[in-house]
């Protein structure tokens, strides 16, 4: 691809649930649930969001610190049944599928990092109808979880874009610190998991606080 002068992205990285879709309260429902089925008592809504965005077994043991690690295979499949129940029916934040037609029609290469597995991914991409936007996704099975790297630089790496002209997008501060680490910029919409406060600590490039609000900053410093 070559670069267009007047644009300062060519590399265009989303995080998934908070971000595009509209998942958050599911996901903390879902910890919660399954903490109660394996008898264990379940993490505040505020411990449950910080955990959004990092690999499934990882954020399960720190939401949930003192189970035994023996069990964690039980909350992991517990987690799966209550969230898989009901994710068919939620939704894409408004304007995401314009937003992407955008970005393609402006020839940039748009891609996914996020901290669900492989079979998530693809079931979430098959619920929305997203999947023929994306150039290249990555998720946290196949990768170091967030806010390592290495998911991030997989993707700079298979199309040669400098991490200077690459944007991570994402609600949590671990989708911005990955971009931090990765010498990416990291630009935060404030609709998902993280509270403004704690993502202003990551030092984005810009906060933006909708999925309109994303396209008119990209349309001004994208």
């Amino acid at each position: 691809m070559n670069y267009i002068n007047n644009r300062s992205y060519d590399l265009v990285v989303f995080d998934w649930d908070g971000t595009l879709l509209d998942s958050t309260g599911a996901i903390v429902k879902a910890i919660q649930a399954a903490s109660r089925d394996i008898g264990v008592t379940p993490p505040s809504d505020e411990k449950a969001r910080y955990v959004i965005g990092m690999g499934l077994r990882e954020a399960l043991m720190h939401a949930v610190p003192e189970l035994p690690a023996s069990h964690y295979d039980d909350l992991v499949n517990a987690y799966r049944k209550h969230y898989l129940s009901g994710d068919h029916e939620l939704t894409l934040f408004e304007g995401v599928e314009g937003l992407l037609q955008a970005l393609q029609a402006e020839h940039r290469w748009i891609a996914v990092a996020t901290g669900k597995s492989r079979l998530g991914l693809d079931r979430a991409l098959g619920h929305s109808g997203l999947g023929r936007y994306f150039d290249t996704t990555r998720t946290a099975d196949e990768t170091r979880s967030k806010p390592h790297p290495q998911m991030l630089e997989e993707i700079m790496n298979q199309f040669a874009v400098d991490p200077a002209r690459t944007l991570m997008i994402g609600d949590t501060t671990h989708d911005l610190q990955m971009a931090q680490n990765a010498g990416a910029h990291g630009l935060g919409i404030t609709h998902g998991a993280h509270p403004v406060a704690a993502l202003k600590d990551c030092q984005p490039v810009g906060l933006v606080g909708s999925i309109s609000d994303l396209a008119n900053w990209m349309k001004i410093n994208g």
